[in-house]
Protein backbone atom coordinates (compact mmCIF):
# COMPACT_ATOMS: atom_id res chain seq x y z
CA UNK A 1 0.00 0.00 0.00
CA UNK A 2 1.42 3.32 -0.67
CA UNK A 3 1.06 6.06 1.45
CA UNK A 4 0.55 9.20 -0.66
CA UNK A 5 1.90 12.32 1.22
CA UNK A 6 0.59 15.22 2.20
CA UNK A 7 0.88 18.90 1.37
CA UNK A 8 2.62 20.20 5.12
CA UNK A 9 4.92 23.07 5.55
CA UNK A 10 6.07 25.34 8.34
CA UNK A 11 3.02 27.42 8.06
CA UNK A 12 0.73 24.73 9.04
CA UNK A 13 2.44 24.04 11.99
CA UNK A 14 1.49 26.02 15.60
CA UNK A 15 4.93 28.17 15.44
CA UNK A 16 4.72 31.35 17.26
CA UNK A 17 3.29 33.87 15.82
CA UNK A 18 6.72 36.15 16.50
CA UNK A 19 8.81 33.60 14.76
CA UNK A 20 6.69 33.51 11.34
CA UNK A 21 8.45 34.83 8.29
CA UNK A 22 11.93 35.14 10.13
CA UNK A 23 15.18 32.69 8.51
CA UNK A 24 17.66 30.81 10.46
CA UNK A 25 20.51 32.44 10.38
CA UNK A 26 23.71 30.63 8.41
CA UNK A 27 27.03 31.38 6.39
CA UNK A 28 26.92 29.32 2.96
CA UNK A 29 28.93 26.21 3.43
CA UNK A 30 30.23 26.48 0.18
CA UNK A 31 33.09 23.54 -1.01
CA UNK A 32 35.97 25.43 -2.56
CA UNK A 33 39.42 26.00 -2.67
CA UNK A 34 39.25 29.25 -1.01
CA UNK A 35 37.11 29.62 1.87
CA UNK A 36 37.19 32.82 3.78
CA UNK A 37 33.89 33.43 5.03
CA UNK A 38 33.12 32.23 8.82
CA UNK A 39 36.72 34.23 10.16
CA UNK A 40 37.46 30.76 11.03
CA UNK A 41 41.62 30.21 12.49
CA UNK A 42 43.00 28.45 8.64
CA UNK A 43 45.64 27.02 10.92
CA UNK A 44 44.77 23.51 11.71
CA UNK A 45 45.77 21.65 14.87
CA UNK A 46 49.33 20.47 14.70
CA UNK A 47 50.37 16.68 14.66
CA UNK A 48 51.83 16.79 18.23
CA UNK A 49 48.30 18.48 19.65
CA UNK A 50 46.21 16.08 17.07
CA UNK A 51 48.03 13.01 18.63
CA UNK A 52 47.22 14.22 22.12
CA UNK A 53 43.70 15.15 21.57
CA UNK A 54 42.92 11.68 20.17
CA UNK A 55 44.92 10.07 23.01
CA UNK A 56 42.79 12.34 25.46
CA UNK A 57 39.60 11.72 23.70
CA UNK A 58 40.27 7.66 23.79
CA UNK A 59 40.47 8.33 27.76
CA UNK A 60 37.49 9.94 28.22
CA UNK A 61 35.61 7.52 26.02
CA UNK A 62 36.63 4.59 28.61
CA UNK A 63 33.60 6.43 30.90
CA UNK A 64 31.42 7.68 28.12
CA UNK A 65 28.73 5.28 29.86
CA UNK A 66 29.06 8.04 32.44
CA UNK A 67 27.38 11.26 32.65
CA UNK A 68 30.00 14.48 32.40
CA UNK A 69 30.49 16.74 35.03
CA UNK A 70 27.60 18.57 35.09
CA UNK A 71 29.46 21.58 36.00
CA UNK A 72 32.78 21.79 34.07
CA UNK A 73 34.50 22.80 37.38
CA UNK A 74 38.14 21.94 35.38
CA UNK A 75 37.60 23.28 32.49
CA UNK A 76 36.28 26.70 34.45
CA UNK A 77 39.27 26.50 36.42
CA UNK A 78 41.26 26.14 33.13
CA UNK A 79 39.78 29.11 31.66
CA UNK A 80 39.81 31.29 34.50
CA UNK A 81 43.67 31.00 34.83
CA UNK A 82 44.10 31.44 30.72
CA UNK A 83 42.19 34.83 31.39
CA UNK A 84 43.96 35.63 33.94
CA UNK A 85 42.78 39.39 36.04
CA UNK A 86 42.02 37.35 39.33
CA UNK A 87 39.17 35.25 38.51
CA UNK A 88 38.64 32.14 39.69
CA UNK A 89 35.88 28.70 39.06
CA UNK A 90 33.09 30.78 40.24
CA UNK A 91 33.28 33.64 37.70
CA UNK A 92 33.75 31.53 34.81
CA UNK A 93 30.62 29.55 32.91
CA UNK A 94 31.37 27.52 29.82
CA UNK A 95 28.64 25.98 27.08
CA UNK A 96 28.72 24.74 23.82
CA UNK A 97 29.83 27.87 21.78
CA UNK A 98 29.36 31.56 22.58
CA UNK A 99 25.71 31.22 21.09
CA UNK A 100 24.91 29.21 23.72
CA UNK A 101 26.26 31.15 26.51
CA UNK A 102 24.25 34.10 24.84
CA UNK A 103 21.34 31.93 24.75
CA UNK A 104 21.76 30.99 28.56
CA UNK A 105 22.03 34.74 29.46
CA UNK A 106 18.75 35.82 27.61
CA UNK A 107 17.12 32.97 29.05
CA UNK A 108 18.00 34.14 32.49
CA UNK A 109 17.97 38.01 32.21
CA UNK A 110 15.54 38.21 29.04
CA UNK A 111 12.18 37.25 28.08
CA UNK A 112 8.50 38.16 27.65
CA UNK A 113 7.92 41.37 28.28
CA UNK A 114 11.72 42.31 28.71
CA UNK A 115 14.30 44.01 25.44
CA UNK A 116 17.40 43.67 24.73
CA UNK A 117 19.76 46.28 22.95
CA UNK A 118 22.79 46.27 20.53
CA UNK A 119 24.46 48.64 18.46
CA UNK A 120 24.10 47.79 14.24
CA UNK A 121 25.89 47.05 12.44
CA UNK A 122 26.84 43.98 14.48
CA UNK A 123 26.71 40.10 15.22
CA UNK A 124 23.56 39.22 13.72
CA UNK A 125 22.76 36.65 16.24
CA UNK A 126 22.08 38.77 19.35
CA UNK A 127 19.15 40.07 17.46
CA UNK A 128 18.34 36.38 16.57
CA UNK A 129 18.60 34.82 19.37
CA UNK A 130 16.95 37.71 21.39
CA UNK A 131 13.53 36.97 19.77
CA UNK A 132 13.92 33.47 19.86
CA UNK A 133 13.77 33.72 23.40
CA UNK A 134 10.98 36.31 23.57
CA UNK A 135 13.15 39.20 24.40
CA UNK A 136 12.45 42.53 22.73
CA UNK A 137 15.23 43.95 20.32
CA UNK A 138 16.14 47.53 20.36
CA UNK A 139 18.62 47.96 17.80
CA UNK A 140 20.97 51.50 18.25
CA UNK A 141 22.41 52.25 14.81
CA UNK A 142 26.45 53.07 14.84
CA UNK A 143 28.34 56.26 13.24
CA UNK A 144 29.01 56.24 9.82
CA UNK A 145 32.77 54.53 10.97
CA UNK A 146 31.27 51.89 12.43
CA UNK A 147 31.96 53.38 16.11
CA UNK A 148 29.08 53.16 19.30
CA UNK A 149 28.21 56.47 20.02
CA UNK A 150 28.15 56.62 23.60
CA UNK A 151 25.89 59.65 24.42
CA UNK A 152 23.53 58.51 21.60
CA UNK A 153 23.67 54.51 23.74
CA UNK A 154 23.18 56.10 26.81
CA UNK A 155 19.81 58.10 25.69
CA UNK A 156 18.93 54.88 23.95
CA UNK A 157 19.33 52.80 27.05
CA UNK A 158 17.39 55.36 29.25
CA UNK A 159 14.48 55.52 26.84
CA UNK A 160 14.06 51.62 26.59
CA UNK A 161 15.37 50.35 30.11
CA UNK A 162 16.57 47.11 28.62
CA UNK A 163 17.46 44.14 30.80
CA UNK A 164 20.57 43.08 28.37
CA UNK A 165 22.13 45.40 26.07
CA UNK A 166 24.89 43.79 23.65
CA UNK A 167 28.91 45.48 23.09
CA UNK A 168 30.64 43.48 20.52
CA UNK A 169 34.04 44.20 20.49
CA UNK A 170 35.72 43.35 18.43
CA UNK A 171 32.55 44.48 16.20
CA UNK A 172 31.34 41.58 13.72
CA UNK A 173 31.54 41.97 10.93
CA UNK A 174 33.75 45.40 11.22
CA UNK A 175 36.31 44.90 13.06
CA UNK A 176 35.53 47.99 15.19
CA UNK A 177 36.57 47.53 18.89
CA UNK A 178 35.28 49.70 21.64
CA UNK A 179 37.40 51.24 24.72
CA UNK A 180 37.22 50.29 27.80
CA UNK A 181 36.33 53.95 29.01
CA UNK A 182 33.45 53.56 26.77
CA UNK A 183 31.99 50.44 28.10
CA UNK A 184 32.35 51.17 31.50
CA UNK A 185 29.89 54.47 31.01
CA UNK A 186 27.24 52.09 28.86
CA UNK A 187 27.77 49.42 32.02
CA UNK A 188 27.43 52.28 34.79
CA UNK A 189 23.83 53.52 32.92
CA UNK A 190 22.52 50.12 31.64
CA UNK A 191 19.36 49.18 34.69
CA UNK A 192 20.51 45.49 33.38
CA UNK A 193 23.17 43.09 32.25
CA UNK A 194 25.73 44.31 29.49
CA UNK A 195 27.37 41.75 27.42
CA UNK A 196 30.65 42.63 25.84
CA UNK A 197 31.15 40.11 22.97
CA UNK A 198 34.60 39.47 22.68
CA UNK A 199 34.96 36.43 20.47
CA UNK A 200 38.08 38.20 18.55
CA UNK A 201 39.68 39.30 21.75
CA UNK A 202 43.01 37.63 20.45
CA UNK A 203 42.98 39.23 17.32
CA UNK A 204 43.16 42.92 18.76
CA UNK A 205 45.99 44.93 18.06
CA UNK A 206 48.62 45.73 20.92
CA UNK A 207 47.60 48.39 23.29
CA UNK A 208 43.60 47.65 22.63
CA UNK A 209 41.68 46.55 26.20
CA UNK A 210 39.63 43.97 27.20
CA UNK A 211 36.48 44.48 29.23
CA UNK A 212 37.76 41.97 31.86
CA UNK A 213 39.55 44.89 33.46
CA UNK A 214 36.12 46.24 34.33
CA UNK A 215 34.29 42.76 35.79
CA UNK A 216 35.59 43.93 39.65
CA UNK A 217 34.17 47.47 39.62
CA UNK A 218 30.78 46.40 37.51
CA UNK A 219 28.77 43.16 38.94
CA UNK A 220 26.00 43.36 35.69
CA UNK A 221 28.81 43.12 33.34
CA UNK A 222 29.39 40.19 31.65
CA UNK A 223 32.48 38.91 29.26
CA UNK A 224 32.08 36.03 26.30
CA UNK A 225 34.68 34.49 24.71
CA UNK A 226 35.22 31.36 22.47
CA UNK A 227 37.54 29.20 21.46
CA UNK A 228 36.41 28.71 18.24
CA UNK A 229 38.51 31.41 16.82
CA UNK A 230 42.15 32.21 18.20
CA UNK A 231 42.29 28.60 19.64
CA UNK A 232 41.21 27.45 16.40
CA UNK A 233 38.39 24.79 17.90
CA UNK A 234 35.52 26.44 15.82
CA UNK A 235 34.36 22.19 15.49
CA UNK A 236 34.72 21.36 18.80
CA UNK A 237 31.97 24.18 19.90
CA UNK A 238 33.55 26.02 23.54
CA UNK A 239 32.19 29.16 24.48
CA UNK A 240 32.49 30.44 28.06
CA UNK A 241 32.34 33.90 29.75
CA UNK A 242 33.34 35.41 32.85
CA UNK A 243 31.67 37.61 35.12
CA UNK A 244 30.50 38.10 38.39
CA UNK A 245 30.02 34.71 40.43
CA UNK A 246 26.07 35.39 40.59
CA UNK A 247 26.05 36.32 36.98
CA UNK A 248 27.26 32.19 36.63
CA UNK A 249 24.52 31.51 39.13
CA UNK A 250 21.70 32.57 37.22
CA UNK A 251 22.82 30.74 34.42
CA UNK A 252 22.86 27.41 36.12
CA UNK A 253 19.24 27.67 36.83
CA UNK A 254 18.24 27.94 32.93
CA UNK A 255 21.11 25.56 31.62
CA UNK A 256 20.38 22.11 30.45
CA UNK A 257 21.87 19.61 32.86
CA UNK A 258 25.29 17.88 31.51
CA UNK A 259 25.08 20.31 28.56
CA UNK A 260 28.75 19.98 28.01
CA UNK A 261 29.92 16.65 26.97
CA UNK A 262 32.86 14.85 28.55
CA UNK A 263 34.95 14.80 24.98
CA UNK A 264 34.02 18.62 24.65
CA UNK A 265 35.50 19.03 28.31
CA UNK A 266 38.53 17.05 27.54
CA UNK A 267 39.22 18.70 24.01
CA UNK A 268 39.23 22.37 25.27
CA UNK A 269 41.34 20.93 28.49
CA UNK A 270 44.22 19.84 26.22
CA UNK A 271 43.82 22.77 23.78
CA UNK A 272 44.43 25.46 27.05
CA UNK A 273 47.38 22.93 27.89
CA UNK A 274 48.95 23.73 24.64
CA UNK A 275 47.49 27.73 24.41
CA UNK A 276 51.42 28.56 23.48
CA UNK A 277 50.57 26.74 20.17
CA UNK A 278 47.60 27.46 19.13
CA UNK A 279 47.83 31.33 19.49
CA UNK A 280 51.06 31.32 18.14
CA UNK A 281 49.43 31.27 15.07
CA UNK A 282 47.68 34.99 16.28
CA UNK A 283 50.63 37.67 15.69
CA UNK A 284 50.77 35.86 12.09
CA UNK A 285 47.06 36.35 11.25
CA UNK A 286 47.26 40.09 12.83
CA UNK A 287 50.25 41.09 10.29
CA UNK A 288 48.30 39.16 7.55
CA UNK A 289 45.11 41.76 8.53
CA UNK A 290 47.29 44.41 8.76
CA UNK A 291 48.68 44.28 5.43
CA UNK A 292 45.84 43.44 3.62
CA UNK A 293 44.51 46.24 5.52
CA UNK A 294 46.83 48.85 3.95
CA UNK A 295 46.74 46.72 0.29
CA UNK A 296 42.66 46.73 -0.23
CA UNK A 297 43.69 50.79 0.81
CA UNK A 298 46.14 50.80 -1.32
CA UNK A 299 43.84 49.56 -4.34
CA UNK A 300 41.36 52.28 -3.62
CA UNK A 301 38.50 50.23 -1.83
CA UNK A 302 37.59 51.85 1.65
CA UNK A 303 38.06 49.97 4.76
CA UNK A 304 37.17 49.70 8.48
CA UNK A 305 39.65 49.60 10.90
CA UNK A 306 40.21 45.86 12.62
CA UNK A 307 41.25 44.67 15.25
CA UNK A 308 39.73 41.55 14.26
CA UNK A 309 41.06 38.13 12.24
CA UNK A 310 39.07 39.79 9.19
CA UNK A 311 38.47 42.94 7.29
CA UNK A 312 35.34 44.92 5.95
CA UNK A 313 36.07 46.41 2.70
CA UNK A 314 33.64 48.59 0.25
CA UNK A 315 32.55 49.97 -1.20
CA UNK A 316 30.51 48.54 -4.23
CA UNK A 317 27.59 49.27 -6.04
CA UNK A 318 26.34 45.69 -6.50
CA UNK A 319 28.35 43.81 -3.91
CA UNK A 320 26.15 40.74 -4.89
CA UNK A 321 27.62 40.26 -8.21
CA UNK A 322 31.08 41.28 -6.62
CA UNK A 323 30.47 38.58 -3.93
CA UNK A 324 29.18 35.73 -6.95
CA UNK A 325 32.22 36.80 -9.45
CA UNK A 326 34.86 35.79 -6.54
CA UNK A 327 32.46 32.76 -5.79
CA UNK A 328 32.55 31.82 -9.31
CA UNK A 329 36.62 31.89 -9.03
CA UNK A 330 36.51 29.70 -6.23
CA UNK A 331 36.68 32.22 -3.73
CA UNK A 332 33.97 31.98 -0.54
CA UNK A 333 33.88 35.44 0.99
CA UNK A 334 30.98 37.18 3.31
CA UNK A 335 27.99 39.27 2.06
CA UNK A 336 27.08 40.65 5.43
CA UNK A 337 26.88 44.49 7.09
CA UNK A 338 26.05 47.41 5.56
CA UNK A 339 25.05 47.95 2.06
CA UNK A 340 27.89 48.17 -0.50
CA UNK A 341 30.14 46.19 1.90
CA UNK A 342 31.92 42.77 1.86
CA UNK A 343 34.06 40.80 4.76
CA UNK A 344 36.96 38.52 4.13
CA UNK A 345 38.60 36.56 6.71
CA UNK A 346 42.02 36.86 7.14
CA UNK A 347 43.71 33.22 5.86
CA UNK A 348 46.80 32.05 5.15
CA UNK A 349 49.42 33.95 3.47
CA UNK A 350 48.70 31.69 0.24
CA UNK A 351 45.02 32.29 0.28
CA UNK A 352 45.14 36.00 0.95
CA UNK A 353 47.35 36.15 -2.35
CA UNK A 354 44.58 34.65 -4.31
CA UNK A 355 41.94 36.42 -2.34
CA UNK A 356 43.85 39.62 -3.57
CA UNK A 357 44.30 38.48 -7.36
CA UNK A 358 40.70 37.19 -7.64
CA UNK A 359 39.87 40.86 -6.51
CA UNK A 360 41.11 42.59 -8.60
CA UNK A 361 40.53 40.48 -11.46
CA UNK A 362 36.96 40.91 -11.10
CA UNK A 363 36.40 44.33 -9.82
CA UNK A 364 38.91 45.39 -13.08
CA UNK A 365 41.22 47.39 -10.62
Amino acid sequence: MSVTPVSFTLNDLPLRDDLRGRSPYGAPQIDVPVVLNTNENPHPPSERLARALADAVAATAAGLNRYPDRDAVRLRQGLADYLGHGLTTANVWAANGSNEVLQQILQAFGGPGRTAMGFEPSYSMHPIISRGTGTAWASVPRTADFRVDVDAALAAIAEHRPSVVFLTSPNNPTGTALSVADTARIAAAAPGVVVVDEAYAEFRREGTPSALELLADHPRLVVSRTMSKAFALAGARVGYLAAHPAVVEALQLVRLPYHLSAVTQTVALVALDHADELLGAVADLRAERDSLVGWLRGHGFAVADSDANFVLFGEFEDRSAVWRALLDRDVLIREVGPPGWLRVTVGTARETAVFRDTLLAVTGR
